[in-house]
């Protein structure tokens, strides 16, 4: 690893201008490529105290051995050169997006003299009509074989077409009616020019006049007796029809647009782009990428906006581009993406309407793609062990941990406090042994104390499984119940892992220290910037940015604070659901709810006097004088207030939705695995 202080430039030899720099290793490789609006400013940020940068962004100075710079004339310039020279060096420290083949287009070659039909990848021709990019080529072939009943276009290849010529036989289709056979002279070559036409036209979204005509067509061979024509036509509106079917309209208009969202987590990003012309979804990509370097929502929008126009020009790129965040400054990138068009392109958030609905699907697809992702590679084997080794060897344990727990305290403004504990065997989740926790030792908000009483609660049952059976050995049924399921807290962890840094931590390691147990690792893991802490160190260990037993103890503490905010949400929205009649004695459900039918709420019911209460069916006078005292001596509950702001919130606004669990084998909702030991009396 290099000394960056022993190439670092003057800041006098940096230029203040706009610019594109290279950091190189001592091989001269390129290992990441950015661009400034000011080189001095960006560059002096990476010669900072190391301890003050990102994880990533130390790695790679680090790592690098020099760095070089280009002076341009403007931002717009800049953002070019970064994308020509990234696509050149590739280099290692930039963001990469994965599984970016080149997606098919539905082509019409109009540069020919018989225009053709075909499925085209890779770089633009010129006078070629391209329509899509669609996500298979079996998708636009589909498209295509409807389309050919109306649109007899030749779909041929050039050795295919010779031969006919030479022969003077068409091929099967010439036969069979979807190729007007231009290669034995059944339609002159301006007739099958003007028929790709309005293939094309077709294709851009102006159907309805066309349709409109055809029908009108079929009219009028039905009132002249052509029926077998009048049949032809009819057959040929059914597969329009079909094929527009496959292409629904979702935005009015006919509005040409790309829609991009990104989902991410610390570690990785999947961005999901659908690219909609004539106001339906021509087409659908998507890519999944490493975060090398510290990059936020927008720097991601920004990359992916090379990447997918940096080839383009022309009507490829469309009138508007919807993003989730707008890069940094905006006007460069919009004025990039102009250039590449060649006239005015629209880039900015959708706000409202049809086109954000259409955003959330995106970026529902974004989700479901990250998480598959991500269960791809958590249910891979080799992976896993490996995940495990270098946890293992990264926190200097004897062997590989094959049963990790992981501990996070969820709460709301230090109301409804709870835990949850997850655990993970050869790297997969276990849920028949979540457990969660309510925390009981104090009221108010203290996550070090919280952990402290969950660790010392969960490690106490253990110690009293242990003494209860004797060493484990003992006995065949030393670890399960009458019924053959497993006891609570039987099975030791060989590592616990706590969502926090270093004072988490050292709360988890003193609950286990005051037990007596020693042969039990500990570590958390630090959100912000990913670091491992271990008992009494002062400094983290850094796992390195590919590591796969990073993601693997990312994956469970991700788990652990999902399964918290669950649990916190029920138990919050239980309590707000709770009504002062809860309290009444002798008043059960039935006439509780008789109650509130009679006065519409509990506010109306606590002005009701005892006679008015009475005139409920099954309330009797001293039931009614019961309830008229209980209501009056319960006090409204107040509403919860945006301490930020004053204003009042709705209850949407206390915690975002937990994230949904894409893993495997999760097909119910994973708070399940708690409910369930509630129903069995199994809660700590």
């Amino acid at each position: 690893m290099a000394d960056p202080s022993s190439y670092r430039p003057k800041p006098g030899q940096i230029p203040d201008s706009p610019g594109v720099y290279r950091f190189r290793d001592e091989h001269r490789r390129v290992i990441y490529v950015g661009k400034a609006k000011s080189l001095r400013q960006r560059l002096s940020s990476y010669f900072q105290d190391l301890a003050g940068l990102h994880p990533r962004t130390r790695t790679m100075v680090t790592t690098a051995a020099s760095v070089e710079w280009t002076v341009v004339s403007t931002e717009v310039e800049a953002l070019q050169l970064e994308y020509s020279w990234i696509k050149e060096f590739d280099p290692r420290f930039n963001v990469k997006y994965r599984d970016d083949k080149s997606y098919p287009y539905l082509a019409v070659t109009m540069n020919e003299q018989f225009p053709r039909v075909q499925v085209m990848r890779g770089q633009k021709r010129k006078g070629v009509r391209y329509f899509g990019p669609y996500g298979h080529a079996w998708a636009i072939r589909d498209t295509v074989d409807l389309l050919l009943r109306v649109f007899p276009v030749r779909t041929c290849s050039a050795g295919v077409f010779k031969n006919a010529e030479r022969t003077g036989r068409p091929c099967l289709l010439g036969y069979i009616g979807k190729c007007t056979a231009p290669c034995v002279e059944r339609i002159s070559a301006e007739d099958h020019r003007q028929l790709a036409e309005e293939f094309c036209d077709f294709m851009a979204g102006r159907t309805g006049t066309y349709i409109r005509r055809l029908e009108r067509q079929m009219t009028d061979a039905a009132e002249e007796m052509e029926y077998e024509r009048a049949a032809r036509l009819r057959d040929d509106i059914e597969a329009l029809k079909k094929a527009m079917e496959k292409n629904a309209v979702v935005l009015a208009d006919a509005t040409d647009a790309d829609l991009m969202a990104v989902a991410e987590d610390e570690l990785e990003a999947a961005v999901q782009i659908f690219h909609v012309r004539g106001g339906r979804v021509r087409g659908q990509r998507g890519w999944v990428t490493d975060k090398v370097e510290a990059v936020t929502t927008a720097d991601l929008v920004e990359h992916a906006l090379q990447q997918l126009y940096g080839e383009e020009r022309g009507d490829s790129v469309p009138k508007e581009v919807l993003v989730p965040a707008l890069p940094d400054p905006v006007e460069p990138v919009q004025e990039w993406l102009t250039t590449r068009r060649g006239s005015n392109v629209s880039l900015r958030i959708p706000q409202r309407g049809d086109k954000k609905a259409l955003m959330e699907t995106v970026q529902r697809n974004a989700l479901q793609a990250l998480g598959l992702h991500k269960t791809k590679r958590a249910s891979d084997l080799t992976t896993r062990s490996r995940a495990l080794e270098e946890i293992a060897q990264a926190l200097d344990l004897d062997s590989a941990p094959l049963r990790i727990e992981c501990y996070d305290i969820s709460h709301l403004q230090g109301d409804d406090v709870v835990a949850s504990m997850v655990v993970f065997e050869d790297g997969l989740q276990r849920k028949s042994e979540y457990r969660r926790f309510q925390i009981k030792g104090f009221a108010g908000q203290d996550d070090v104390r919280s952990m402290h009483e969950v660790i010392t609660r969960r490690f106490k049952r253990y110690l009293a499984e242990k003494e209860k059976t004797g060493e484990w050995a003992d006995g065949e049924n030393a670890l399960t119940e009458d019924d053959g399921r497993p006891k609570r807290f039987a099975y030791p962890p060989q590592l616990v892992v706590v969502d926090g840094g270093q004072p988490q931590v050292a709360a988890a390691q003193k609950a286990l220290d005051e037990l007596g147990i020693d042969d039990i690792a500990v570590c958390g893991l630090a959100k912000r910037l990913e670091e491992v802490w271990l008992p009494g160190d002062d400094d983290p260990v850094v796992l390195p940015r590919t590591s796969e037993g990073l993601y693997l103890l990312q994956r469970v503490r991700d788990e652990a604070h999902r399964f918290a905010i669950t649990y916190q949400r029920t138990k919050r929205a239980k309590r707000f659901r709770a009504s002062p009649l809860d309290d009444v004695p002798g008043l059960g459900e039935t006439r509780k709810q008789a109650l509130i039918k009679h006065f519409g709420s509990v506010k109306k019911l606590r002005s009701a006097t005892v006679e008015q209460i009475c005139e409920v069916p099954g309330i009797g006078v001293k039931t009614a004088e019961v309830i008229a005292v209980a209501l009056a001596e319960a006090t409204p509950a107040a509403p919860a207030v945006n301490t930020a702001t004053g204003e009042i919130m709705e209850d949407e606004e206390y915690e975002a939705d937990p994230v949904p669990d894409t893993t495997e084998g999760s097909a119910q909702e994973p708070v399940s695995a708690g409910a369930s030991n509630e129903r069995r009396g199994q809660e700590p």
